[in-house]
C-alpha cells in the first residue's frame, strides 16, 4: 500500500519505518521538501521524502504523526484535494510544554483534535488510535508482556477495519485492539495522555500500556 506519513518528529519516523519494513511504499512528509531529517530517513529505510501535499497525494492511507496542536495547519497544507476520500490514521495528542512540564491539554472547539480535522476535512475518513503509548510500543506491542489495549475510534466502519488490519500486521493480537466507537470517544482517549505523562514520571519508563480488565 502506499502510505503518506505527516511528521519528521520521533513518532513520525518510527511509524514510517515500521510500515516500510513491512513493505509499504512510504513516503515522509514534512513543511519543507528538502527537509534533511526526512531525506536521511528516506535513504535509510528506502522511502520517498516531500512536502505535506506531497506524502499525502502519495498516500493512500494517510498518518497523521504531528503535534494536536500543529495537526490542522498540517492536513490543511496538505490539501483537501490529497485527503479526499483517504483514511487519515490520527495519533496525535494536543499537549501544550509552553509553560513547561508537565503539559496541559488543550481541548479543540470540536471535542477532540480528531474531530477537529474531521470537520475540517468532512470527506476524509479520519480513524483514532496508538495516541495512549509511547511510539516504540506503537509498532512494537510485545515490548509489554500480558495483555494490553489499543484504542480505535471513528466514524466510518471500514476505516477502522483498515486501521485495524495495519496494527495487527504491527504485531497487536486482534482481542487487544478496542473499538470504542464512534470518532466522539476520541474526547475520551486524548486525555488519557495526561496520565501516561504522569506515569512515565513515576515508573521511569515508557515501556507500560492500558489493559482493560474485566
Amino acid at each position: 500500500m502506499k502510505i503518506g506519513v505527516l511528521g519528521t518528529g520521533e513518532v513520525g519516523r518510527r511509524l514510517a519505518a515500521r510500515l516500510a519494513g513491512l513493505g509499504h511504499d512510504v513516503m515522509l512528509g514534512s513543511r519543507t521538501a528538502d527537509n534533511p531529517v526526512a531525506a536521511e530517513w528516506a535513504r535509510e529505510h528506502g522511502g520517498h521524502h516531500g512536502a505535506f501535499a506531497e506524502a499525502a497525494a502519495h498516500g493512500e492511507l494517510v498518518v497523521n504523526a504531528t503535534g494536536g496542536l500543529v495537526a490542522l495547519d498540517v492536513l490543511t497544507a496538505a490539501g483537501t484535494a490529497n485527503l479526499d476520500g483517504k483514511v487519515v490514521m490520527d495519533v496525535s495528542n494536543p499537549l501544550d510544554f509552553s509553560q513547561g512540564f508537565p503539559p496541559r491539554l488543550v481541548v479543540p472547539e470540536a471535542g477532540s483534535v480528531a474531530e477537529q480535522l474531521q470537520q475540517a476535512f468532512p470527506r476524509a475518513r479520519v480513524v483514532k488510535t496508538l495516541n495512549t503509548m509511547n511510539n516504540t510500543l506503537m509498532t512494537d506491542p510485545a515490548r509489554v508482556s500480558g495483555p494490553h489495549n489499543v484504542f480505535v475510534c471513528g466514524d466510518d466502519e471500514a476505516a477502522k477495519t483498515e486501521v485495524a488490519d495495519l496494527l495487527k500486521s504491527f504485531g497487536w493480537p486482534e482481542q487487544q485492539i478496542l473499538d470504542l466507537g464512534g470518532l466522539s470517544a476520541a474526547r475520551s482517549v486524548e486525555p488519557v495522555v495526561l496520565l501516561w505523562v504522569t506515569l512515565s514520571s513515576v515508573l521511569h519508563t515508557a515501556d507500560f500500556n492500558f489493559a482493560i480488565l474485566r
